[in-house]
């Protein structure tokens, strides 16, 4: 770090000089900041930042070469990593070490967002005041809004965690995506909490293979959390297993037995039907038990992960109590009431092991037939595909296989990719359209079925090309069975 963008820091927290990333949003006397993006590079946006107003630049040498010229009048600073002075810049101008909510994080492939809303609804069921930022919306008293991604940019986050503060909001909880953590766009956070739910197989168009995915979620336990942050993580799961032997301090939850020397919060589920479960923990020398309307052994696993965490913060086990009326989330195995009285499911499951847990959960809570509708979606990760289908095939009595966001593939492409991993299924259908599909599954639906609709869960749209319709699968339940 050069004198120069030291200097630079100081001057964003004494004179609060705002910062932006997009040159459209850039104003006089604003920094802007020229990050390499997937699509373009931030420094080819550099001659329009200047015309905007900015008075300062932040960029590579090498990607603005030939482009500091066109900024007359505006100083430029270099910096080989313009995403670690984006970060560096942000938490500055919003003193986030010391003026952010107490921030718990949770990461994994699948049961982020559950988690997280699991950590909200008993936080503030004991009178604390909370704010979320994830995969549905990102919302604290006073403000709510659609999430566009999961975890937003740096910038956004450290200015969200100002407002949640300013709001009185005493933790936020934040889904913590492997793309956000190699980005570094929740770097300079100073996490209080974090959990890690598990790692199976996805993304790996971004990531490329498993220990790059692994490695990326392990920066929020090994590069950007403290001595002090309190740490849960899935010993069921073996990506879990490897990180709790880099994290002694972190508590190992689960329902599988391990020889780990992590303090150990073990459960059993006692019984599970449609209505619910029954769970079990002990830790030390602690026991008690938990019911839940949640049903299937990856919500046991993610309850399994909110009590331990909470334990690791300074909780006690009578803290758990909320965790009795809770739920679930929105297109989170979500049962979808209809006037013919059919058991139906919308979940956002879109790997592999996603599908199979949700399969298991229907299958575990005592239905006859389990009918599973999926898709792939478009313009991401080809390799899970037929993986997507051999789950599906494996663990339900009727695949019915069709569209998920198909973005600008071609929707019969991504079915012919899916197809192999099918050949063992018991009985499929196969229809691109999405709703036409939906109206098949529920056409061969008899009492005592389950369908799961796997793929959107919360989604509201369908993305075909690069344009977002509007297409909510529950909506399409319902108004086909009305």
């Amino acid at each position: 770090m050069t004198q120069e963008f030291v200097q630079l820091l100081n001057d964003v927290a004494a004179q609060h000089i705002d910062i932006c990333i997009d040159s459209r949003q850039a104003a006089a006397g604003m920094i802007f900041v020229a990050v390499p993006g997937a699509a373009a590079d931030g420094a080819h946006f550099i001659p329009m930042a200047v015309q905007q107003g900015a008075r300062i630049i932040v960029c590579r040498p090498q990607a603005a070469e030939g482009l500091a010229a066109q900024a007359t009048g505006c100083r430029v600073l270099w910096h080989e990593d313009p995403r670690e002075a984006l970060w560096q810049l942000a938490a500055a101008r919003y003193n986030t070490a010391q003026h952010a909510p107490k921030v718990l994080a949770v990461t994994g492939t699948n049961g982020k967002t559950t988690t997280a809303y699991l950590l909200e609804h008993v936080l503030q069921a004991l009178g604390h005041s909370t704010g979320v930022l994830g995969t549905v919306s990102y919302r604290w008293p006073g403000h709510s809004e659609q999430a566009p991604l999961t975890t937003p940019d740096a910038l956004r986050v450290h200015r969200m965690l100002y407002e949640m503060a300013e709001a009185g909001v005493e933790y936020a909880i934040m889904e913590a995506s492997s793309h956000a953590l190699d980005q570094q766009r929740v770097d300079g956070v100073p996490f209080a909490g974090a959990i890690f739910t598990n790692l199976t197989q996805d993304h790996l168009d971004f990531h490329h293979d498993m220990e790059s995915y692994f490695a990326a979620k392990s920066r929020l336990f090994l590069d950007l959390a403290n001595k002090n942050t309190a740490m849960a993580i899935n010993a069921d799961d073996a990506w879990g297993r490897k990180l709790l032997a880099q994290c002694p301090q972190a508590y190992a939850y689960g329902l599988e037995p391990n020889n780990l020397p992590n303090k150990q919060v073990r459960g059993t589920i006692l019984s599970m039907n449609t209505e619910g479960m029954r769970l079990a923990m002990t830790c030390g020398q602690r026991s008690w038990e938990l019911a839940s309307p949640l049903v299937g052994a990856f919500n046991a696993a993610n309850l399994m992960g909110v009590q331990s965490l909470l334990l690791a913060l300074g909780f006690d086990t009578q803290a758990f109590a909320p965790l009795h009326t809770f739920h679930g989330v929105s297109g989170r195995l979500e049962r979808v009431v209809n006037k013919a009285g059919l058991d139906v499911f919308v979940d956002y499951a879109h790997t592999p092991d996603a599908l199979i847990k949700a399969q298991n959960a229907l299958r575990g809570a005592g239905f006859s037939r389990i009918i599973t509708l999926f898709g792939c979606g478009g313009d991401r990760d080809r390799t899970k595909r037929p993986l997507m289908a051999a789950a599906v095939a494996e663990y339900s009595d009727l695949a019915v296989l069709t569209s998920d966001n198909p973005r600008t593939e071609d929707p019969m492409s991504i079915i012919a990719d899916a197809l192999p991993g099918l050949s063992k299924a018991k009985e499929q259908i196969v229809e691109a359209d999405r709703r036409t599909a939906t109206a098949k599954a529920l056409q061969c639906m008899h009492k005592g079925d389950a369908l799961l609709i796997a793929g959107k869960g919360h989604e509201d749209y369908q993305i075909i090309g690069t344009v977002k319709h509007h297409y909510s699968d529950q909506e399409t339940v319902r108004e086909l069975l009305a």
